[in-house]
């Protein structure tokens, strides 16, 4: 496990959170520990704990029904919580600064926690909040990947990891880097997913060794699904007759942009709680009207009564536009979905799937 100093957002108050937090460990008995629970601090990173981790370690998501995770606020004995399981699957990232803190905490106080940063040794992947994505900026004939008969050759990528170290301990990354410049929606892509899960796998074979058959044996299967997601999108951007889409949320799907090389205009910008001002906003009705766009695509957690948010109605109005479909961003899930028991790949099939290819016209 490695035990360094995370990078915070505001430092006077995740300081303070920490000390708080540090406050609720001081009867935390760690005797006996067993490892059969644990704590994701993402819907997907959950899904992907859970499904890996079997009838073995038992998972917990703690961000509720309908709620994505940004901005979230703990409850005060999480932290307590998440050592008492001994497990903790997180993204190191200051979009999840309430995760970073608990992190902190536990690698900083308590040695038996097995802390997961899933993002581990991925720096050199992650993208830039501003870079090029889509067909506007990035250069898809470069890839490493080929796309020959719609479907990735791989054979550049190192999805198999062998020969790799992953360690906690030994991985050579600088968990102090400060991430805040990356985009972190990166759990979004079925093919870079694969490198969080085989993080999340490491993590796992730590906490429990004697189990790491079953962990790797439910990972290798795990990774078919993941495939199987990536040939659907790849078949589906393929099929498009339009390269881009408008979506009335904030900027959360670039990894997919990049992937596929299409471009999802928004007129929103990362934050999720920015609002568009008026020429953004009118920028992308000319957007909308230039480029033939019929269905318009929203975040699914902005509406979870399935009637339409605001900027999509006034998209509508003002538009040639005459329908709209949400996306979901994996980050969390809703009632409806809860009820269905679906996952990271329910949500990409039943929800992602349908709403790209009504909105690129990829019938």
């Amino acid at each position: 496990m490695n035990r360094t100093r995370r990078s915070l957002l505001g430092a006077g108050g995740s300081l303070l959170a920490a000390s708080a937090f540090a406050g609720c460990l001081d009867n935390f008995d760690p005797a006996n520990r067993e490892y059969d629970a644990g704590y994701a601090a993402l819907f997907s990173l959950w899904d992907w704990a859970d499904r890996v981790s079997g009838e073995t370690i038992e998972f917990e998501n703690p961000v509720g029904t309908g709620e994505s995770g940004h901005g979230w606020n703990p409850p005060g004995d999480l932290t307590r919580d998440v050592a008492n399981a001994g497990v903790f699957v997180y993204l190191d990232t200051p979009e999840f600064s309430w995760a970073q803190d608990i992190a902190s905490t536990l690698e900083s106080d308590y040695d038996d926690v097995v802390v997961v940063d899933g993002f581990a040794g991925l720096d050199d992947q992650l993208l830039e909040w501003d870079h090029g994505t889509g067909s506007g900026g990035h250069d898809h004939e470069n890839d490493t990947e080929t796309h020959e008969d719609g479907e990735h050759d791989h054979e550049g990528e190192e999805h198999s990891h062998e020969g790799e170290n992953h360690s906690h301990e030994d991985d050579g990354h600088d968990h102090d880097r400060d991430r805040s410049s990356f985009d972190p929606h990166a759990w979004l892509d079925p093919v870079f997913a694969q490198d969080i899960l085989e993080n999340i796998v490491d993590g796992l074979v730590e906490a429990r060794p004697d189990e790491e058959e079953t962990f790797r044996a439910n990972a290798d299967e795990y990774v078919g699904v993941l495939e199987d997601v990536d040939r659907q999108l790849e078949a589906l951007f393929d099929d498009a007759d339009r390269r881009t889409a408008v979506f009335a949320g904030h900027d959360s799907f670039t990894y997919l942009e990049d992937r596929y090389g299409f471009e999802l205009h928004t007129p929103v910008g990362v934050s999720p709680n920015e609002e568009p001002s008026q020429g953004e906003i009118s920028e992308t009705i000319d957007h909308i009207d230039e480029n033939g766009i019929d269905t318009i695509l929203y975040d699914a957690f902005d509406a979870p009564e399935g009637r339409h948010p605001p900027l999509v109605e006034t998209l509508l109005d003002d538009s040639d536009a005459t329908d709209a479909m949400p996306l979901s961003t994996a980050s969390g899930t809703l009632a409806s979905w809860d009820e269905k028991g679906w996952g990271y790949r329910e949500q990409m099939e039943e929800i992602n799937i349908p709403a790209f290819r009504e909105a690129l016209d990829a019938q």
